[in-house]
């Protein structure tokens, strides 16, 4: 009997270690979590699992049924078995490029991209099948298997040319992120100094073109200034594929109140990321503080590298870096919904963009899904206001999109150009 009060209690305190969101599901919420993403599919406006099959594995979509990371100094956080676990219903494939990769270059990589993506969808056909359009997401999850969307991460991409946007769109990519980490031909980045204050006018011929393709405009990334342009530019909603609120972290890849406040009128959404140096702010200042003191020691041991990577260990053991708990990512979608409302919020996890340690615990592989709505359904959420977060937000964004594509289909194709910068071999 001792030994039985012994094994209980030692139970007791191993799972009191387990951090709340890594703990098992009750079963009455995990029904509820089943029931509601069997009506709306689950889509992720983020996952960049191609970029992951091109650096890492030779561009192979191999070994990836189950489990199966491969290789352990580049784990995976998707796999069709953690798909299902994580009752993903539709996910945007991220076919992104860097910003450095510009002008024919560009086109040629991102075609390679999609070409991953095309590939993989063929590899896993009980898995996967490419959706083109909301219809068609719905029946594919209604046939059991992951809607597979496309979306271009960078408007550098183009090469400066509105038929590359146009073969991009015909080979299935559904949206366009206008810039990555740096300034292109005709929008300015968060994470770049202002060159065009916003879109220019290219920028605006851009918006419109997409507009009348059907093809989402992606925000993440940009900067305020293009946010704003872009919104009052488009006839259709937008949406930000992976970001987060910067009222409670001022990244500058984050959507300030204001840009929220625009959202209700247009009917954009905002999919929330799991990045951690997204959503916590303390994380983000030790992460300005780790690169300042890593900069000091480049500085006094040069040439001495075993001395700095020393020292940067002494420094990291002596201010350790804050840890961002599930519940932070719902602190997030409460504020956008606080500010936008319930119609205005999605899901975009960054996930094989981020690495194992950089989302909350739970959180880092396409399966923990549920552990963010069984943390929602413990804030009070309602069936249909999960919904909405799902899925059902973003269906609605991709309808609308498609009706303002009809609307504009009289309209010739758009012939503005410009001078492709010059191309680059900076990624191979």
């Amino acid at each position: 009997m001792a030994m039985k009060h012994f094994l209980l209690l030692a139970g007791a305190l191993a799972m009191m270690a387990i951090p709340a969101a890594a703990q098992p599901i009750d079963a009455k919420v995990q029904a509820r979590i089943d029931r509601i993403l069997e009506a709306t599919p689950l889509i992720d406006g983020h996952n960049d699992l191609p970029e992951q099959l091109r650096e890492n594995y030779g561009l192979s979509v191999e070994g990836l049924a189950s489990g199966a990371d491969r290789r352990p100094d580049h784990p995976l956080m998707t796999d069709m078995a953690r798909l299902r676990e994580g009752r993903v219903g539709g996910q945007f494939w991220s076919v992104y490029i860097p910003s450095e990769v510009t002008g024919d270059t560009a086109i040629r990589a991102t075609l390679e991209q999609i070409d991953i993506v095309r590939r993989l969808v063929k590899a896993y056909p009980k898995d996967l099948e490419l959706a083109r359009t909301a219809d068609d997401i719905l029946r594919i999850h209604k046939a059991g298997k992951v809607a597979s969307l496309i979306g271009v991460e960078g408007g550098h991409q183009i090469g400066g040319s509105l038929a590359a946007l146009r073969a991009y769109y015909d080979l299935g990519a559904r949206y366009m992120t206008l810039t990555h980490f740096k300034n292109n031909e005709f929008a300015d980045s968060a994470t770049d100094d202002p060159k065009w204050n916003g879109l220019n006018d290219f920028g605006r011929a851009v918006v419109h073109e997409m507009n009348r393709l059907g093809m989402l405009v992606d925000l993440s990334h940009v900067s305020p200034e293009t946010m704003a342009d872009a919104i009052e530019s488009s006839r259709a909603p937008v949406i930000f594929s992976h970001s987060d609120a910067r009222a409670l972290s001022d990244h500058p890849r984050n959507v300030p109140d204001d840009i929220l406040k625009k959202l209700p009128a247009n009917g954009g959404v905002v999919m929330v990321n799991f990045y951690t140096g997204h959503l916590s702010e303390p994380y983000r200042r030790w992460s300005a503080e780790h690169a300042a003191e890593g900069a000091r020691l480049d500085t006094l041991y040069v040439g001495q590298p075993e001395i700095r990577k020393a020292k940067l260990a002494e420094w990291e053991k002596a201010h350790v870096a804050p840890k961002a708990e599930i519940g932070l990512i719902a602190d997030h979608i409460e504020h956008i919904v606080k500010i936008a409302g319930h119609d205005n919020v999605g899901l975009g996890g960054d996930l094989d963009g981020i690495g194992y340690e950089d989302a909350p615990p739970g959180m880092n592989s396409v399966s923990g899904y549920p552990l963010l709505f069984a943390e929602l359904i413990r804030r009070g959420w309602s069936d249909a206001d999960l919904a909405k977060l799902a899925g059902g937000n973003l269906l609605r964004v991709m309808r609308r999109a498609e009706a303002v594509a009809a609307s504009m289909k009289n309209e010739p194709p758009a012939t503005a150009t410009l001078q492709p910068r010059a191309a680059t071999d900076a990624w191979k």
